[in-house]
Protein backbone atom coordinates (compact mmCIF):
# COMPACT_ATOMS: atom_id res chain seq x y z
CA UNK A 1 0.00 0.00 0.00
CA UNK A 2 1.20 3.23 -1.03
CA UNK A 3 0.97 6.28 1.20
CA UNK A 4 -1.87 7.52 -1.63
CA UNK A 5 -3.86 4.38 -0.97
CA UNK A 6 -4.63 5.28 2.16
CA UNK A 7 -7.91 7.24 3.35
CA UNK A 8 -6.33 9.64 5.55
CA UNK A 9 -2.57 10.97 5.57
CA UNK A 10 -0.81 12.85 8.57
CA UNK A 11 0.98 15.72 7.31
CA UNK A 12 1.74 17.31 10.60
CA UNK A 13 0.59 18.90 13.35
CA UNK A 14 -1.92 22.08 13.62
CA UNK A 15 0.19 23.71 15.60
CA UNK A 16 2.59 23.84 12.87
CA UNK A 17 1.17 26.74 11.17
CA UNK A 18 0.36 30.07 12.53
CA UNK A 19 -3.43 30.92 12.50
CA UNK A 20 -3.60 32.90 9.38
CA UNK A 21 -0.84 31.47 7.92
CA UNK A 22 0.34 28.96 5.42
CA UNK A 23 3.06 25.94 4.82
CA UNK A 24 3.99 23.97 1.86
CA UNK A 25 4.44 20.32 1.48
CA UNK A 26 5.68 18.34 -1.31
CA UNK A 27 3.45 16.01 -2.95
CA UNK A 28 4.90 13.50 -5.90
CA UNK A 29 4.16 15.58 -9.00
CA UNK A 30 3.05 18.67 -6.60
CA UNK A 31 3.24 21.35 -3.90
CA UNK A 32 0.32 21.84 -1.48
CA UNK A 33 -0.38 24.52 0.06
CA UNK A 34 -1.83 24.14 4.01
CA UNK A 35 -3.50 27.49 5.07
CA UNK A 36 -4.80 27.99 8.62
CA UNK A 37 -7.69 30.22 9.31
CA UNK A 38 -8.31 32.44 12.50
CA UNK A 39 -10.82 29.93 13.00
CA UNK A 40 -8.03 27.24 13.27
CA UNK A 41 -9.57 25.45 10.30
CA UNK A 42 -6.91 23.93 7.62
CA UNK A 43 -7.34 23.94 3.88
CA UNK A 44 -5.46 22.52 1.41
CA UNK A 45 -5.06 23.83 -2.51
CA UNK A 46 -2.38 23.25 -5.07
CA UNK A 47 0.28 26.14 -4.21
CA UNK A 48 0.50 27.65 -7.09
CA UNK A 49 -1.75 30.61 -9.01
CA UNK A 50 -3.53 29.95 -11.80
CA UNK A 51 -2.40 32.91 -13.50
CA UNK A 52 0.96 33.02 -13.11
CA UNK A 53 1.90 30.49 -11.03
CA UNK A 54 2.91 32.33 -8.19
CA UNK A 55 3.56 30.22 -4.76
CA UNK A 56 0.24 30.96 -2.83
CA UNK A 57 1.87 29.54 0.44
CA UNK A 58 3.87 32.61 0.28
CA UNK A 59 0.30 34.91 0.30
CA UNK A 60 -2.04 36.25 2.89
CA UNK A 61 -4.54 34.64 4.73
CA UNK A 62 -7.99 36.23 5.42
CA UNK A 63 -11.77 35.72 5.54
CA UNK A 64 -11.77 31.78 3.93
CA UNK A 65 -9.40 33.13 1.14
CA UNK A 66 -5.43 33.60 0.08
CA UNK A 67 -4.31 36.64 -2.00
CA UNK A 68 -1.13 35.61 -4.50
CA UNK A 69 2.23 37.42 -3.47
CA UNK A 70 3.07 38.32 -6.88
CA UNK A 71 -0.04 40.02 -8.24
CA UNK A 72 -2.99 40.27 -5.44
CA UNK A 73 -5.10 37.37 -7.30
CA UNK A 74 -7.72 36.06 -4.66
CA UNK A 75 -8.44 32.36 -4.35
CA UNK A 76 -11.46 30.89 -1.92
CA UNK A 77 -9.39 28.68 0.14
CA UNK A 78 -12.54 26.43 -0.22
CA UNK A 79 -13.56 26.19 -3.64
CA UNK A 80 -9.72 27.12 -4.99
CA UNK A 81 -11.96 29.77 -7.61
CA UNK A 82 -10.59 33.14 -8.32
CA UNK A 83 -12.56 35.87 -6.79
CA UNK A 84 -13.62 39.08 -8.13
CA UNK A 85 -12.65 39.59 -11.82
CA UNK A 86 -9.71 37.06 -12.60
CA UNK A 87 -10.38 33.39 -13.46
CA UNK A 88 -8.66 30.30 -12.81
CA UNK A 89 -9.30 27.93 -10.34
CA UNK A 90 -6.66 25.74 -8.26
CA UNK A 91 -7.30 21.78 -7.37
CA UNK A 92 -8.45 21.72 -3.53
CA UNK A 93 -8.04 18.56 -1.44
CA UNK A 94 -9.76 17.47 1.57
CA UNK A 95 -8.44 18.06 5.02
CA UNK A 96 -9.13 16.71 8.65
CA UNK A 97 -7.89 17.36 11.81
CA UNK A 98 -7.65 14.63 14.69
CA UNK A 99 -6.15 15.08 18.17
CA UNK A 100 -4.50 17.84 16.58
CA UNK A 101 -2.73 16.35 13.68
CA UNK A 102 -3.72 17.42 10.23
CA UNK A 103 -4.70 14.84 7.49
CA UNK A 104 -4.92 14.81 4.07
CA UNK A 105 -7.60 12.94 1.91
CA UNK A 106 -5.61 10.36 0.17
CA UNK A 107 -8.34 10.04 -2.50
CA UNK A 108 -7.81 13.68 -3.61
CA UNK A 109 -3.97 13.04 -3.33
CA UNK A 110 -4.41 9.80 -5.66
CA UNK A 111 -6.79 11.63 -8.15
CA UNK A 112 -4.48 15.14 -8.55
CA UNK A 113 -1.51 12.45 -9.06
CA UNK A 114 -3.03 10.90 -11.65
CA UNK A 115 -4.45 13.82 -12.96
CA UNK A 116 -0.86 15.20 -13.35
CA UNK A 117 0.46 12.07 -14.79
CA UNK A 118 -1.80 12.58 -17.63
CA UNK A 119 -1.02 15.90 -18.62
Amino acid sequence: MTMIDRPWIGIGRIEDIPQLGARRIEAGYMTIGLFRTAGDEVFAIEDKCPHKGGPLSQGIVHDGCVTCPLHNMVISLTTGETQGPDEGTVRTFRTRIQDGEIQLSGEDLAAAANAVRAA
